[in-house]
């Protein structure tokens, strides 16, 4: 294999800090390659070498991808050449270079050999500029794969550290990820020109991130941990811990089956909040139904069943699966073309029936317009909401008609499947809809038994129609009431 490649390190900026392998290898070269002259020490370079850059690449093609496999393809062909080419990035060629990666892959293919010459990168500077240790979990992401996503991939339990953040604009897409986890006050720390005499440094609120007018390719972003621990991950050793030896004996009796009705209990918690329209209690109970998940999988974990990475990776792929008009090329006109596909791509994952996956543990109401919103979903529907309303009044005289408890336990049930269809039409939650008409009876029946104490009534002693007068005298109240 013949070593035709060179691919020297300039390090972050300063001249001082490049290696003197580096010197040595751009003092013998009669050519040198350069991604990109603007960058300070270029100007530094030992003289001899011919100097060439790429810069008129970005300018000439419409994606950094296109940019980087033009490169790449250009320096593998000059690597053929018997005297080799030699090729200088800023920093570590290993850090941060698209470029380099794309040189490696398609060198290792053509069977051209690579020599790979280090230089310090940005974050050593960075690292010193801020008093930072490396190893204390410090998280790197370049700036322009942060910015592609709409969640960052950080733990927000450790310190991050943003590379490449080149211009305004890219700082406030990056903003606008980053706020996706942290708070809009959350302190920041922009670097720029790390390594250098001029060296800035200057902390501010997340939100001001994009009004920084100095931001440049030697720019960098340190973002500090959250001040209490948040991350999935330190939930899920907190859990840990309460199972393993020494820790919570309660916790440590549990069973997937023993947390069964926490489970349930939580869940209904949480809906109970959606209801309330309050979103405080709604973080509150979110979090205890975590806390259920957490337990599950942490006992599945203890018993070699699976771990919390299988669960979410399985959710994960069949999210994106399912959603090939969001993950895939799959173009849809609607929401019945999205449900539509939905069906075809379960079918076809091996589920017998639209209707398979309806939980059978689910309440009455909730999993008659759950089978009933699958079915729809293959035509299998009243043509519009006057035929439900048809259906209703035909289950309704059959009831009056039945003879007999079964009889009318089947039909009244029929009548309760028709309503809760005419609900699905109405886009009325039949669960949600039943569960408030409870809670508006049970204020209104003690506002009743309210009326009844102030005024030294007894509300078993009054007549039907008595009791209808207090009841509307509490309805007036308004829709608290």
């Amino acid at each position: 294999m013949k070593q035709g490649i060179t691919i020297v390190g300039l390090g972050p900026g300063n001249p001082n800090q490049l290696t003197l392998e580096a010197q040595q290898v751009l003092q013998k070269a009669i050519e040198v390659y350069l991604r990109t002259c603007h960058h300070p020490t270029v100007a530094s370079l030992p003289p001899g070498p011919s100097l060439h850059s790429f810069d008129h690449l970005y300018e000439e093609k419409e994606t950094f991808a296109e940019v980087y496999d033009e490169i790449a393809r250009q320096i593998v062909e000059l690597g053929r050449q018997p005297e080799g080419v030699v090729y200088a990035v800023p920093g570590h060629p290993l850090v941060g270079e698209a470029s380099v990666q794309r040189i490696l892959a398609l060198a290792r293919q053509q069977g051209i050999g690579v020599r790979v010459v280090e230089g310090l990168s940005f974050i050593e500077p960075v690292l010193t500029c801020l008093g930072l240790d490396a190893l204390a979990g410090l998280q790197l992401v370049d700036a322009t794969e942060l910015a592609a996503l709409h969640h960052p991939c950080l733990n927000p339990d450790l310190p991050a550290l943003v590379g490449q953040l080149y211009d305004q604009p890219l700082a406030s897409e990056v903003k606008l990820t980053l706020m996706n986890l942290y708070p809009d006050e959350h302190p920041v720390t922009v670097v720029r020109g790390a390594g250098m005499d001029q060296a800035q440094i200057l902390t501010m609120p997340l939100y001001e991130l994009d009004r920084q007018p100095n931001v440049d390719h030697l720019t960098s972003l340190y973002v500090p941990p959250l001040p209490q621990p948040s991350s999935l991950e330190t939930f899920q050793d907190t859990i840990a811990r309460l199972r393993a030896p020494g820790g919570c004996p309660w916790d440590r009796e549990q069973t997937h089956r023993s947390l069964r009705p926490h489970l349930l209990e939580e869940s209904y918690e949480a809906l109970a909040a959606l209801d309330a329209d309050d979103t405080d209690a709604l973080r509150e109970e979110l979090g205890d139904l975590l806390l259920q998940i957490v337990l599950q999988v942490q006992i599945a974990v203890e018993a070699g069943e699976f771990s919390l990475a299988q669960v979410i990776e399985e959710i994960d792929a069949k999210i994106k699966r399912r959603h090939p008009h969001v993950f895939g090329d799959v173009i849809v006109a609607d929401v019945a073309e999205v449900l539509h596909n939905w069906e075809e791509i379960k079918r076809g994952e091996g589920k017998r029936s639209v209707l398979d996956g309806v939980s059978s543990a689910l309440p009455a109401l909730a999993r008659a317009q759950a089978v009933q919103e699958r079915a729809a979903r293959v035509g299998f529907d009243w043509p519009d909401a006057a035929g439900v309303v048809a259906k209703i009044a035909e289950e309704a005289a059959e009831l009056r008609q039945a003879q007999g408890g079964e009889e009318r336990e089947e039909e009244l049930g029929d009548l309760l499947f028709s309503v809760v269809n005419l609900a699905r039409w109405l886009s009325v939650d039949a669960e949600s809809a039943l569960r408030e008409a409870c809670e508006r009876f049970i204020r209104r029946f003690c506002g009743m038994e309210d009326l009844c104490r102030e005024r030294g009534l007894d509300l078993s002693e009054l007549s039907l129609a008595n009791q209808d007068d207090l009841w509307e005298q509490v309805k007036a109240r308004g829709p608290k009431s």
